[in-house]
């Protein structure tokens, strides 16, 4: 309920990275406190979806990310040639660039699909229902940016929890 108040301001104003980060930091204390953990508890254990335990939380900053590459994805697909020529830039701050973030997501996505499909489970070969870079259309790579986006954002929550000794036992 908070997100959804929160978000469309976070996405039409040119707010920094950094305040969102002091935002979430605030939420973060404030969620838990309500839930009664601990203080030292980080926010991989709050957000992190490869988790064991996967609260049904989301983070503003990983919304806020995602908000922000969404908008930049359709103001470059977007087909009026007066909106094609201006090119509006989108002000993230110093810390994460929107730009540099939407680039290393389609660069990613290129490389996955040159290298395939691969096996990541027991079902087998061809069970994936991956979609392909090289044939997706407007909305669907945006949708595939966006993931990228999260994947990334997620996969450095890992990173930070493989850091922690004792919260990031479930790593191992």
């Amino acid at each position: 309920m908070l997100i959804p108040k929160l978000f469309w301001p976070l996405l039409v104003y040119e707010i920094c990275s950094t305040t969102v980060e002091a935002i979430q930091a605030k939420i973060n204390k404030l969620t838990r406190r309500w839930l009664g953990v601990p203080p030292g508890l980080t926010d991989v254990a709050m957000y992190c979806r490869k988790a064991k335990l996967r609260l049904p939380l989301k983070s503003i900053l990983e919304e806020y990310k995602c908000g922000k590459a969404r908008l930049l994805s359709m103001l470059e697909d977007y087909e009026d040639p007066v909106v094609k020529t201006v090119q509006p830039t989108i002000k993230t701050g110093r810390k994460w660039k929107v730009v540099e973030a939407v680039d290393e997501a389609k660069e990613c996505l290129k490389v996955k699909d040159v290298i395939g499909q691969t096996q990541t489970d027991r079902k087998g070969l061809g069970s994936s229902t991956a979609k392909w870079w090289s044939k997706a259309e407007g909305k669907e790579k945006r949708d595939m940016v966006i993931n990228e986006i999260r994947l990334n954002e997620d996969s450095r929550r890992v990173q930070k929890a493989v850091q922690q000794p004792q919260q990031g036992q479930w790593t191992n």
